[in-house]
């Protein structure tokens, strides 16, 4: 799997958004299993201030002592699903995407062990799962939302898995990842016909 992300994102150029807003990083944790390679997501806490009971990536607030954003996507990441750093293998980063509330986000791609345990932090966590990405490529959305930025508006999909829903930031850097690595041809920019 590290070989196949590794060589699609070596030629990919992520944006780079030139905002002077607060600085967050989330993880893209992909299992290390070549023929059913999966996404890790997590529920955030009903409890939490900021999109909660979303489905989202781990990930969080850069703190004044990280040294990068990348510490910050593993320290996060650590906190949040208990996921070490050392069982991390991380690939590179996607575009940048601005969160509703005006936090600049960066995504890491990474790889993980398929069998690695994680377990849930409850003040932020209300579950962890898994989704195949297969599902994803086949684009069986459930929705689109027309979601505006700054002076921009995208046409991002919705994807109904179990009973969990992803949507919004969650989905730009999914779609992000996928077009990068598979492929995808899912376009934002329009509205789908």
């Amino acid at each position: 799997m590290r070989e196949l992300l590794s060589e699609k994102l070596s030629n990919y150029a992520p944006s780079q958004l030139t905002l002077d807003f607060p600085e967050a990083a989330v993880l893209v944790p992909i299992t290390d299993n070549p023929d059913n390679p999966e996404m890790i997501f997590t529920l955030r806490s009903s409890r939490l201030s900021m999109h909660r009971g979303q489905v989202a990536y781990p990930g969080g607030m850069r703190d004044a002592e990280d040294e990068s954003l990348l510490v910050t996507a593993l320290r996060e990441t650590h906190e949040e699903i208990g996921l070490p750093p050392e069982q991390i293998d991380v690939v590179a980063p996607l575009s940048q995407v601005m969160s509703l509330h005006r936090i600049l986000v960066t995504p890491y791609v990474g790889v993980v062990p398929e069998d690695c345990p994680m377990q849930a932090n409850p003040d932020e966590i209300e579950s962890i799962f898994r989704v195949p990405i297969s599902f994803f490529l086949e684009d069986r959305r459930e929705r689109t939302d027309a979601l505006s930025y700054i002076d921009n508006t995208f046409y991002v999909p919705c994807y109904q898995w179990q009973h969990y829903q992803i949507w919004g930031m969650s989905a730009l850097v999914l779609v992000d990842f996928l077009n990068a690595v598979y492929d995808a041809g899912i376009d934002i920019l329009e509205p789908p016909k």
